[in-house]
């Protein structure tokens, strides 16, 4: 009988589970989307298996009443949980 074959992903960089492409971010620029009205984009220090992250010159835009908010903080520690998206290379610009 003829051993069925195991999927491999070896040798083919297309294929990245969500954890291998978060750790190539490191020391990158990412655009975080929150659950909710806030954005994020700072520089990528670390994250756990929750996806709890650490960014460092980070810029939080936020929609309120009067109209977009943009706080800057040196760094901070965001909870996994309420991450709705991440996208590699920051935001892109408005033009």
């Amino acid at each position: 009988m003829i051993a069925p074959k195991k999927a491999s992903f070896q040798g083919n960089p297309s294929h990245l589970m969500p954890s291998e492409l978060i750790d190539k971010c490191i020391n990158s620029k990412i655009w975080v989307i929150m659950k909710g009205d806030k954005e994020l984009q700072g520089t990528l220090r670390g994250f756990d298996v929750f996806v709890n992250m650490v960014l460092e010159d980070v810029e939080e835009y936020e929609m309120t009443a009067e109209g977009l908010r943009v706080t800057h903080m040196d760094q901070i520690l965001l909870n996994g949980n309420n991450i709705a998206v991440l996208v590699p290379g920051g935001k892109p610009e408005e033009s």
